[in-house]
């Protein structure tokens, strides 16, 4: 099965919060967030743009979302484009959602990523 990864828009950070912080409105902007809270820690990813300066984050993330929406029985998806980023010797932050999976490549090896998907048969979009 061929699959297509569109590039979104943007450069997204990933930011770490403490536990017990509430949900900022901050990273409620934009067409993409995710918070997931854990006892250990709050993490959300979005759109750098709207991160305060005074907040933990790792910048310069692109996103690449696998066109879905997939179906749970499917297999190896992420499992695949893990290991041909592996190795690409590039490190990758995998995030799945009901409907697909998202892959976030820091922005310095987002090109080389994207070639080894192509040349590896997948099929990339832009926004």
């Amino acid at each position: 099965m061929q699959l297509t990864l569109k590039l979104m828009e943007g450069h997204y950070g990933v930011c770490r919060l403490e536990p017990k912080s509430i949900i900022p409105t901050w990273c409620q902007q934009g067409e993409f967030f995710s918070v997931t809270k854990t006892m250990d820690e709050l993490s959300i990813i979005c759109l750098e743009t709207y991160i305060p300066e005074d907040v933990q984050v790792e910048k310069e993330w692109c996103i690449l979302k696998i066109v879905g929406p997939l179906d749970f029985s499917l297999v190896g998806i992420l499992s695949k484009i893990s290991q041909l980023m592996a190795e690409c010797k590039i490190s990758i932050f995998a995030l799945s959602t009901y409907d697909t999976d998202y892959i976030l490549i820091k922005q310095a090896k987002i090109t080389e990523a994207i070639q080894a998907l192509k040349t590896a048969g997948y099929h990339i979009i832009s926004s």
